[in-house]
């Protein structure tokens, strides 16, 4: 598996502070103890509030990264919630680069349990991760 350009520090700060809005949300999420992300089927999506700050500072914050990064936390998505193995890290990527079409905010926070995926991908992709209590990969 090829290296995240995401920095550690970043793809944390977004993890964390993505499940505390889905937490404002009322939604269900993955933490220490438990197996996995819940069953999307169980929640609807995230709401939309262009007027809400905490919203638009994770819209500008996931905008502001670069196409690659951008492509990396959909495809961590992806592996996160099983469309791909973590050995088509890559594949999964290159999709997603190609998939591009610049409301990569928008796309992800149509996905309620995205934090979630995004921990379990690193899972995944990593064999254990502790970026949530260390800060690495």
């Amino acid at each position: 598996m090829d290296d995240l350009t995401i920095p550690a520090d970043v793809l944390r700060d977004l993890i964390l502070r993505m499940r505390n809005y889905m937490s404002r949300e009322d939604l269900p999420t993955g933490g220490p103890g438990e197996d996995g992300p819940p069953d999307p089927d169980e929640i609807g999506p995230l709401s939309t509030d262009p007027d809400d700050p905490d919203q638009a500072e994770l819209f500008d914050e996931i905008d502001g990264l670069d196409d690659e990064q951008q492509a990396e936390l959909v495809a961590l998505m992806w592996v996160g919630r099983g469309d791909f193995d973590a050995e088509d890290w890559a594949e999964a990527v290159a999709l997603a680069g190609e998939r591009h079409s610049g409301v990569t905010a928008e796309y992800l926070m149509s996905h309620p349990l995205v934090a979630d995926y995004w921990a379990e991908g690193l899972e995944r992709l990593f064999d254990g991760s502790d970026l949530l209590d260390t800060g690495r990969y």
